[in-house]
């Protein structure tokens, strides 16, 4: 009997191996692939056909949990979608998306099990896609072997070497696309950074602003804030990141308070606290 492919999606390697401990015991799910960011997650997606997802809410890299359940719940075959979370406040959006199960970090043993049943559940009545006849391929055809390779001292050396480099290569060919990945009505939108003026943070979410228009992500504003700063950007308040290229003016206010204006038609003045504004005038050489 054919086994539910599953990919673990978090970026915490504790997290994805505790879940895939837990899940061997369950003879019908098979772990394929794991992954740590969301756009390591997009790469495997359009290569396997997944019966089942568990996935973080925050990502790293590329799309949030959320964006890439909205994906997957919009295919003609869907996938089962079990979001993991550190708290509650994210459960209503997931089950919103359809998801079989929302996890509380970290899991118990209980819980998990639990789990395991509503994916059983799922899988009674998952159709997966069929394979083309001509690679059609039975269970036996890929038991996992151990293959040994008697090496000596010098060959173990040679051949750990080109490990470490291939290694250093993937993390090298690292997919990194200049675009924010955001959901729209249910459409994942790509905006490129440079079109960006400034992020708002809202809560556990927060608000894109372009010259055109202001769009609510799901990411919270220190994701953004790691994931920007290469590209120019700067956290110049709280509440505030700010893509530097976009500064025209910064003004001194009363009482040794600062602002900074940006470009576009309405011109649109943003608070500095008092604690980064040496920093950001270092960053501008001023």
């Amino acid at each position: 009997m054919s086994k539910l492919k599953t990919l673990l999606l978090h970026p915490d390697c504790q997290v994805r191996t505790k879940l895939r401990d837990g899940l061997r015991e369950a003879g019908f799910l098979q772990v394929v692939g794991e992954a740590v960011s969301g756009f390591e997650a997009m790469e495997l997606l359009e290569h396997i056909d997944y019966g089942a997802v568990l996935l973080g809410v925050d990502l790293p890299e590329g799309p949030s949990g959320f964006e890439i359940g909205q994906m997957l719940a919009g295919r003609k075959v869907r996938p089962a979608l079990v979001f993991l979370a550190p708290d509650e406040s994210h459960a209503y959006k997931a089950f919103e998306l359809g998801a079989t199960d929302f996890l509380l970090l970290p899991v118990g043993k209980e819980r998990l099990e639990l789990t395991i049943e509503k994916l059983r559940q799922f899988k009674a009545h998952f159709k997966e896609i069929p394979a083309p006849s001509s690679f059609a391929h039975s269970e036996d055809d890929f038991q996992e072997e151990t293959v040994q390779v008697a090496m000596g001292e010098e060959e173990e050396e040679l051949f750990l070497q080109a490990l470490r480099h291939a290694w250093d290569l993937q993390k090298v060919r690292s997919p990194q696309i200049e675009k924010l990945a955001v959901n729209q009505d249910g459409r994942v939108t790509l905006i490129p950074y440079d079109q960006i003026i400034f992020v708002e943070a809202c809560e556990d979410y927060c608000y894109v602003h372009t010259a055109s228009q202001k769009v609510l992500a799901s990411y919270r504003l220190k994701v953004l804030e790691d994931r920007l700063k290469p590209y120019r950007f700067f956290r110049v308040h709280r509440k505030y990141l700010v893509n530097l290229d976009m500064v025209t003016e910064i003004a001194s206010l009363p009482g040794g308070n600062f602002m900074l204006r940006t470009v576009g038609k309405t011109r649109i003045e943003l608070p500095i606290s008092r604690r980064r504004i040496g920093q950001l005038k270092e960053i501008l050489g001023l």
